[in-house]
């Protein structure tokens, strides 16, 4: 994205945004204001990845074989909710609304931390997927109201500052679950939520632009519930029966929403996600590797501890019996390699290094971690390897993707495509888990233990080369765009680097 943007209307004309802050130095208040924003920002980071290290103990406290859904619920909510959440910030204030998505995630946290039942605990995690607004909306509030100077490296710190929870952040994970249980996790990010969204509400000031808008919300309920009754039928239908009365209503009646969807974003004059837009070549091709890359990520980080926690005793053909706090240090090298992806790709960009071939590369990588794992995950060394290959590849493809953006389209088209993709990112995770899971319990169960179903090896296999596969033909996507940029990375607009 520019380092500071023109803010424009419906229409495309500019509008004028005075800050709230003056052109002078930094004051305590600003800087305050910069630290609170940055540390929601690390809450959402770090809340994906405590509910994958969670997993294994949550399912098995419920009883479930619907683990895919602790994931699927909350990026539901973020993917349907963005782009509302974006359009009611026009209308009504971006501080407003981040502190509206802060305390909705915070009743979320909460519900998942007293769950008694599998269900409660969903709806809670449906509530947490409002963090992921906050993401954007949190940019777009250092646009805003930081003072011009300030902005570039406002939002220079914001994008590296999630970056530093990477390291530290699966010992802390660890620790909570080993020493207090899984529900250590939700009563952590409640108390930082709160904690956070107070913060922001004393230290940060509301943007002053406003835009005459419409909101969706038709567009919303029909995609949101659309896919959601696709990915409960698909999820379930193992259980019901493919033929089954409820698989077939869900399923069918999923299909018709999301057709009805398809019809109203052609007749409102401001839909949920503009097709026009989605329709051009670069976007939709950028759409789907940025879907692609973070679908497979989350696919990556759902199975592998199910995976190494299991005890070696079961004699599986994997597992480990691996504590939380030792599956952080199995998890360490992933997370450098993915850091070094993303620092990569922000040298190379910077140097007009192609963003299609850095994201084709990062993608490559990706599929070749998820062919070793396929082909062997019997061995530590191994699934160690895999790992650092894949985590390598998603550094560089996350990095990527705002590049890809800046490229495809004009900067005036560049938030709406932005968030298109930002949906696509949200989706592709949310199908890919619930796929994952199905063909898992559709014909891999091992055995049941307790209510808590266990998968055989090869199960696995088949699950990573489905996902090596979808990582192969997001390469290929990405090698078929443009070659020549809507707007060169280098011209007008910084490149981006590790987000």
């Amino acid at each position: 994205m520019p380092a500071h943007p023109i803010p424009t209307g419906p229409d495309g004309t500019p509008s004028t945004v005075a800050s709230s802050a003056d052109d002078g130095t930094w004051s305590p208040r600003l800087v305050l204001g910069l630290i609170s924003l940055v540390l929601l920002l690390e809450v959402l980071a770090i809340s994906y990845l405590m509910i994958s290290t969670a997993l294994p103990f949550i399912v098995t406290h419920y009883q479930t074989t619907q683990g895919a859904w602790l994931l699927t619920a909350f990026l539901l909510t973020g993917a349907v909710t963005s782009p509302v959440i974006g359009r009611l910030s026009d209308l009504y204030g971006k501080r407003r609304l981040l502190l509206v998505c802060v305390a909705l995630a915070a009743v979320g946290c909460l519900l998942s931390a007293i769950a008694p039942g599998y269900g409660v605990m969903i709806a809670g995690r449906a509530l947490s997927g409002f963090l992921v607004p906050c993401l954007f909306l949190g940019y777009s509030l250092i646009r805003d109201v930081f003072p011009p100077r300030a902005v570039a490296l406002s939002v220079s710190i914001a994008t590296t500052g999630m970056g530093l929870v990477a390291v530290p952040a699966p010992f802390l994970t660890g620790w909570l679950i080993d020493d207090f249980g899984f529900r250590a996790i939700f009563w952590f990010l409640f108390a930082c939520v709160i904690a956070i969204g107070f913060a922001i509400a004393v230290t940060v000031d509301e943007s002053p632009l406003r835009v005459r808008t419409s909101v969706d919300l038709i567009g919303a309920v029909l995609l949101g519930g659309g896919l959601a009754g696709v990915l409960i039928a698909v999820s379930f239908g193992p259980t019901w029966g493919w033929t089954a009365s409820e698989t077939l209503t869900f399923l069918i009646g999923g299909a018709a929403l999301v057709v009805a969807w398809l019809v109203s974003a052609r007749i409102v004059s401001q839909p949920l996600i503009d097709l026009a837009v989605l329709a051009r070549r670069p976007v939709y091709l950028t759409t789907v590797s940025a879907g692609v890359a973070y679908g497979i990520s989350g696919l990556f980080a759902i199975l592998v501890p199910m995976m190494v926690m299991v005890p070696g005793m079961m004699q599986l053909g994997y597992g480990w019996g691996l504590s939380a706090e030792q599956y952080a240090v199995f998890q360490l090298p992933m997370v450098i390699a993915i850091v070094v992806g993303g620092l990569l790709v922000g040298v190379l960009a910077s140097r007009q290094f192609p963003p299609r071939l850095l994201m084709s590369a990062g993608l490559a990588f990706m599929a070749a971690g998820l062919a070793v794992v396929a082909v062997d995950h019997s061995e530590k060394a191994t699934i160690i390897l895999a790992a650092t290959i894949l985590g390598f590849g998603q550094g560089m493809s996350y990095a990527a993707v705002p590049n890809l953006v800046i490229e495809a389209v004009s900067p005036q088209l560049q938030a709406t495509t932005a968030s298109i993709v930002a949906v696509s990112q949200s989706v592709f995770p949310a199908v890919l888990s619930v796929v994952a899971f199905t063909v898992l319990n559709n014909s891999h169960v091992a055995m049941v233990a307790q209510g808590v179903a266990f998968y055989d090896t090869d199960g696995f296999s088949v699950v990573f080369l489905i996902g090596a596969i979808v990582s192969v033909v997001g390469a290929a996507v990405t090698l078929a765009m443009p070659r020549r940029a809507a707007v060169p990375v280098g011209a007008a607009i910084p490149a981006v680097g590790a987000a």
